[in-house]
């Protein structure tokens, strides 16, 4: 946890990433179909100086984010994501020209094959995520030129765009979300939209034969996260 936190703090000025949106072409992920979409931002620590956004606005966007660029992938075996998101940086304005912070956010990733009942990545992969950089913000940063829910969607997106490069590659490398007999599944899988905190700790990998009950409606999830 020092260890990213220190790295948001050092990278605070690099130049942001490409920008990411839902719409663009989906890549080859195979028999990729998302199943338990879970993220928690239990260890959640701020950047002295940042602005202010809380755990559940942080779950919420990130969320969304994967159920709007994975939700699209249509494969016949599922796969679950468990996200921890671990720190943050929202830039407020700077001095143009010369101090020009940028945003930036901190998490952790774990992705589950539902069939083997096993995590695909044996350690937490972990990303640091940069704002997209305009000209503009560029220049003044983008406490100046975009609001805090405008820097969070931004992040979250990006967020999502490192993942899916990074399966990108191990499908490459390692043969992630290959086609197996009998890994196929019919079952329908409910994914909440809003999650706000669950056991990090817990061990047991999702089972999505049993849908993930929506949180809206007041009911418990059956299944948990597994960063470790």
């Amino acid at each position: 946890m020092i260890r990213i936190f220190a790295a948001l703090v050092a990278t605070m000025l690099v130049v942001g990433c490409t920008p990411t949106t839902p719409d663009e072409p989906l890549a080859d992920l195979g028999a990729f179909r998302l199943g338990h979409n879970i993220v928690i931002a239990d260890n959640l620590q701020k950047v002295p100086g940042s602005r202010d956004a809380s755990k559940k606005e942080w779950t919420d966007a990130l969320t969304r984010a994967v159920e709007e660029r994975f939700g699209q992938y249509q494969g016949d075996q599922l796969y679950h994501f468990g996200i921890s998101i671990e720190g943050y940086n929202l830039a407020t304005g700077g001095v143009p020209l010369v101090f020009t912070p940028k945003s930036v956010l901190a998490v952790n990733v774990t992705i589950w094959d539902d069939a083997a009942g096993a995590k695909l990545n044996s350690e937490v992969e972990q990303f640091t995520i940069f704002e997209t950089t305009s000209a503009e913000s560029a220049v003044v940063g983008s406490g100046y030129t975009r609001s805090k829910e405008e820097q969070v969607l931004g992040l979250a997106r990006n967020a999502v765009g490192q993942i899916e490069d990074w399966m990108i590659a191990q499908r490459k490398a390692e043969g992630w979300f290959d086609s197996r007999p009998g890994a196929a599944t019919d079952a329908v899988v409910v994914r909440p939209l809003l999650v706000d905190t669950l056991d990090e700790d817990s061990a047991p990998a999702p089972d999505a034969t049993q849908p993930v009950q929506d949180p809206a409606a007041n009911a418990p999830l059956d299944s948990a996260a597994q960063n470790g």
